[in-house]
């Protein structure tokens, strides 16, 4: 198995549609296939889901969640919230600047800029000082330009259409 070579990326997937987790969980598993290290941390989310389950079957993979357990949209956050979400930023901070990963991924991190849980400068510090051949992900639906401006990759998933407009809630296997 080959580990990555050279300086690692900064990856986002954004934007309103379907298919941003979707994607960092494949890029994973590619990850996974040859032979990386990857720490998966989940914000703003805690319930069981196929993908917390999934990942517990490969060989390499890390995966936390840090949530209060309720979904953050159409409702103020919490101090719960808040907690969850600073323990997380702990355990990321630590494995970009201590390394001992080749992949990680922030799924759902931009809630944390859009509601003021952290500071874009913040982040980039931390980002700028990170073990240099870490890859890193960040999904979510809103991303403060200066991330956009920051990445290497950007990938927008839009939504032209979505079962949940027609009153089909999320679905075992397809949404979690």
């Amino acid at each position: 198995m080959r580990k990555p070579e050279g300086k690692g990326l900064v990856q986002l997937y954004i934007g309103d549609g379907k298919g941003k987790t979707t994607a960092s969980l494949g890029l994973a598993l590619r990850a996974v296939g040859w032979g990386w290290k990857v720490l998966y941390l989940q914000f703003f989310k805690k319930r069981f889901t196929g993908e917390l389950a999934s990942t517990q079957c490969l060989p390499g993979v890390e995966f936390y969640q840090f949530g209060s357990g309720e979904f953050l949209i159409g409702r103020e956050p919490s101090e719960l919230d808040f907690k969850e979400f600073r323990c997380g930023w702990e355990v990321a901070k630590k494995a970009l600047l201590e390394g001992g990963w080749d992949l990680l991924v922030l799924d759902e991190f931009c809630y944390a800029f859009l509601y003021q849980f952290l500071s874009f400068p913040e982040f980039e510090q931390v980002l700028q000082n990170r073990v240099e051949s870490l890859e890193v992900v960040i999904t979510g639906r809103k991303a403060p330009s200066e991330l956009i401006e920051r990445a290497d990759l950007v990938s927008e998933v839009k939504c032209l259409k979505h079962p949940f407009q027609k009153g089909i809630p999320a679905r075992e296997g397809i949404e979690f």
